[in-house]
């Protein structure tokens, strides 16, 4: 069987490595616009690289009238703790030599001002309930705080009321680095990745294979392909358009832009302020605008980012311009924009006038969230990654979303956080989905043993003692102690 993946981002080369495991057997080439692998939203600063694993993240766990809701928290801690399973497989199979190259311990806080200290408090009791969360710690204790995440606290008067909850197990992905082990070791085991191909189109033939149309170095290419899963970020928007599925015309994409201000730091800061810290959102904020400090690892050196601040860009991804966007754009998708733009009109507002904020702006805001910060250190203003958002239906959705054909030949991939932090589990859900005979061999299920322990989430939510061992074992692989200390 061909199998033809589009984008070589962390979800392609991770669905070719899962798939190349499971059937060695299938025939597998990644076609990738780029001239590297994980080069677009994959790369290390364009995205926060916080290994989402709902530890800090305020919007993963709504509250409604003094009624918070876990749920969301609870599926994507397990499915972060899925793909640890992963990543610590391919340390095991030597893919990786040093996890440090790709994953670093760092604390996850989350901190609040006093009119949301109840809010979090409730929020704390809720999950530390819970066994996923049981080594989260709730304080109010300044001098205990301030031990936790001393750039937030040292530049604060005493006498402010905060709060915080820490988890000492929390990490700092780089993606990117991660992406180019996995494409090394799935070339490793036979998977073909062509660099520079811009796909142009997909299409169905007569005789019921996939017809991918693109462009190499200035001249037309074809491929074909008995499946096709379009792993492209923003690109798999008007690749969707352009396929003819009856569920095509129920998806738009809405596009977000972003920034960040950035430092380096040296190794002794970075070890004074080993964390990632989130605050709440502004009003009218979409959920990737929540503010938040982190400590950045690449290639060795040390970096903070604060951010991100959000941006209205009519593009798909970063390097594409607006004409490309308008061309993905079909006459029955501006009904559902313009619902969104109308039901919406808060965000979209908001979108539009943080696109204007300047650098001085930026280092006031970061001032209002880590007092004297500004002055700290050298911060640079760097643009982030490309997002776009789902419209499904008219509405607009947060997350992602696994789209399957009918006769399972198509699969894509839509939306944005949790996103990388979640690829191996949502990955291996569109395997099983596209694929699914593969999983009644006898060595497909060995080798899915062996990459996944324990994969499912029901089981890991319910079973406190299965979920430490599994966690406990990816977690002594990867390098992550139990205490910061």
């Amino acid at each position: 069987m061909k199998v033809i993946i589009i984008g070589a981002g962390i979800m392609g080369t991770t669905f070719a490595t899962l798939a190349k495991e499971l059937a060695p057997e299938l025939d597998i080439t990644i076609l990738e616009r780029l001239d590297g692998p994980g080069a677009g939203n994959s790369w290390v600063f364009n995205n926060a690289g916080t290994g989402h694993e709902a530890n800090c993240e305020l919007n993963y766990t709504p509250v409604d009238e003094e009624v918070i809701s876990v749920e969301k928290a609870l599926k994507i801690h397990a499915q972060f703790n899925i793909a640890k399973q992963f990543w610590a497989y391919l340390v095991r199979q030597g893919a990786i030599k040093d996890p440090k190259t790709f994953i670093n311990q760092t604390r996850h806080c989350t901190i609040v001002s006093e009119p949301s200290i109840e809010e979090l408090k409730l929020r704390f009791n809720e999950m530390s309930a819970h066994h996923f969360f049981e080594q989260m710690r709730f304080s109010e204790d300044f001098d205990e705080i301030q031990s936790w995440i001393p750039f937030l606290m040292e530049g604060r008067p005493r006498h402010e009321k905060m709060a915080a909850t820490v988890i000492e197990t929390g990490t700092d992905v780089n993606f990117g680095k991660l992406t180019g082990h996995l494409a090394t070791y799935a070339e490793s085991l036979g998977v073909s990745i062509e660099y520079g191909t811009h796909v142009k189109r997909v299409h169905r033939s007569p005789a019921g294979s996939w017809l991918i149309e693109a462009e190499k170095n200035g001249e037309a290419t074809r491929h074909k392909a008995d499946s096709l899963f379009v792993g492209a970020g923003g690109g798999a928007f008007p690749l969707l358009k352009k396929s003819h599925l009856p569920f095509s015309r129920r998806f738009t994409g809405f596009p977000v832009g972003g920034r960040f201000l950035k430092a380096a730091i040296t190794p002794e800061q970075a070890a004074q302020y080993r964390a990632k810290t989130y605050g709440k959102a502004k009003v009218g904020a979409p959920p990737m605008s929540v503010p938040h400090l982190d400590l950045r690892v690449s290639d060795g050196q040390h970096y903070l980012l604060f951010g991100p601040f959000a941006s209205f860009k009519p593009v798909l991804e970063k390097g594409r311009g607006f004409f490309d966007y308008l061309r993905a754009m079909r006459l029955h998708d501006i009904p559902g924009l313009l619902n969104v733009t109308l039901e919406h009109f808060p965000l979209v507002k908001y979108l539009v006038s943080e696109t204007f904020t300047g650098e001085k702006s930026m280092l006031r805001q970061l001032d209002e969230f880590a007092p004297g910060m500004s002055s700290k250190f050298n911060w640079k203003v760097m643009d982030a990654g490309q997002r776009v958002q789902i419209i499904r239906d008219g509405d607009l959705q947060m997350g992602t979303e696994i789209l399957v054909s009918d006769d399972k030949t198509y699969g894509t991939l839509l939306g944005a956080s949790p996103g990388a932090s979640v690829s191996p589990e949502v990955m291996l859900r569109a395997v099983e989905q596209m694929l699914p005979s593969l999983f009644s061999k006898e060595h497909a299920q060995e080798r899915l043993k062996e990459m996944f322990p324990e994969h499912d989430i029901e089981t890991l939510s319910h079973n406190a003692d299965r979920y430490r061992e599994v966690r406990d074992a990816a977690n002594s692989t990867l390098g992550i102690k139990k205490s910061m200390e």
